[in-house]
């Protein structure tokens, strides 16, 4: 590029990373506000959580009558981005949306940042129309509106940009996404926290342990943990996915029966303490002991929620399975609990979605940069053993190994 060329460069991408990370900062704000308020309903009536098999038909039906592709979510994404598929349509935003209100209001398991994601995405792919963007255009596009919806909805701007970029691009960065992507970011955060004042989770600063040999060994067989447990969340979202559609012919009745299997399962244990986005649970994942098995009940009550057709994200209830398989683990690994759990928070997201930069730095920016070196350790051997799964179908792993695993 000459210096004409590159002043252009710059001005159009500022101009269009501004306006998608204006867009989706304030997308991510309604739907935050939105999901507090479903949350606290549903906290306040409980038997709200009955009605959870008739809103999994309502949604079914909703997308297989009018959704198309949008049932596809993050990885219709992937697949335009890849492949230069047709436009993401615009209904996905108010789709996504609503379902995942839904699913938390009756109490289903699911998470946030995949609605997030999904609306930053679909509504910044609008923009590739009006402005007649072409098709490496579109795709730097869509990697902003990947970064302005993560990093807005979880209040980590730096993390968001690198997720969109490693995630959507892996191991094949191109330069010219970076400044695109890294702006919509923060102009995302911006609106969602000042503009409209909408907050994120505090979580407390992990204890540190001194820098030796023996305290970042005990690393090693943590992160091979998180990255089992990493393959164990994505392979059980795949597989009720699976089974769902082979045992159940028509779509709209999948959510149906496994909202009554959801429902029945949070009746007869009497907790609902897996349902949601579990943040309560994983604030004490830092504090205090907890049940060994807490990790696996939101496993699989995820994977039942998300694999039977209803709507949300999965990095929320990464975030719970990871902490408290950190905090379980402080029973034979002599690591301070907080910080095992802060290592298992994104250490199992990282496995999970590989990408171990993004995750890393997500960490920092949560838990602060002195626990960057733990951190860092446990998502990049989470990644590693994590094998070639992921939560995202149709991401493309082909890179990710020199060898088959």
């Amino acid at each position: 590029m000459n210096g004409r060329e590159i002043t252009q460069y710059i001005g159009f991408w500022l101009a269009m990373a501004a306006l998608v990370g204006i867009v989706s900062g304030s997308a991510s704000a309604i739907f935050l506000v939105s999901l507090d308020f479903a949350t606290s309903a549903r906290e306040a009536n409980p038997w709200l959580i009955t009605l959870l098999p008739l809103a999994g038909l309502g949604i079914g039906y909703i997308y297989y009558q009018y959704g198309a592709n949008s049932a596809k979510g993050n990885n219709l994404l992937l697949d335009a981005l890849y492949a230069d598929r047709n436009p993401i349509p615009l209904r996905m935003t108010p789709l996504v949306f609503f379902g995942t209100i839904f699913t938390h209001l009756f109490g289903g398991s699911a998470g946030r940042e995949g609605t997030a994601v999904q609306m930053g995405g679909s509504l910044a792919d609008q923009l590739s129309k009006w402005f007649a963007l072409d098709k490496r255009h579109r795709r730097i596009l869509l990697i902003c509106g990947v970064s302005g919806g993560f990093a807005s909805v979880f209040g980590t701007p730096l993390a968001g940009a690198i997720f969109s970029l490693e995630w959507m691009l892996v191991r094949k960065f191109r330069w010219e996404s970076l400044f695109p992507a890294f702006l919509t970011a923060f102009v995302a955060d911006w609106m969602c926290q000042e503009i409209w004042g909408v907050g994120h989770t505090f979580y407390t600063s992990p204890e540190m342990p001194g820098y030796s040999a023996a305290s970042l060994a005990w690393v090693i067989p943590a992160g091979i943990a998180f990255g089992l447990a990493a393959r164990l969340f994505a392979e059980t979202g795949h597989l009720v996915s699976d089974l769902f559609k082979k045992v159940i012919s028509y779509p709209p009745f999948r959510p149906l029966v496994g909202g009554v299997l959801v429902a029945s399962l949070v009746y007869f244990s009497g907790s609902t303490t897996y349902i949601g986005l579990g943040i309560p649970r994983i604030v004490e994942a830092f504090e205090t002991p907890l049940p060994w098995y807490d990790w696996l009940a939101k496993t699989g009550l995820t994977g039942l929620t998300l694999g039977s057709g209803f709507k949300g994200g999965e990095v929320t209830p990464l975030f719970f399975t990871g902490a408290t398989l950190g905090n379980a683990l402080a029973a034979w690994i002599p690591l301070p609990l907080s910080l095992l759990a802060a290592m298992g928070f994104v250490g199992v997201f990282s496995g999970a979605t590989n990408t171990p930069m993004a995750c890393t730095v997500m960490g920092m920016e949560l838990f602060g940069y002195e626990s960057g070196i733990f951190l860092g350790l446990a998502c990049l051997i989470a990644y590693f053993f994590s094998g070639k799964g992921s939560i995202y179908a149709s991401q493309n792993l082909e890179a990710k190994y020199l060898w088959r695993l």
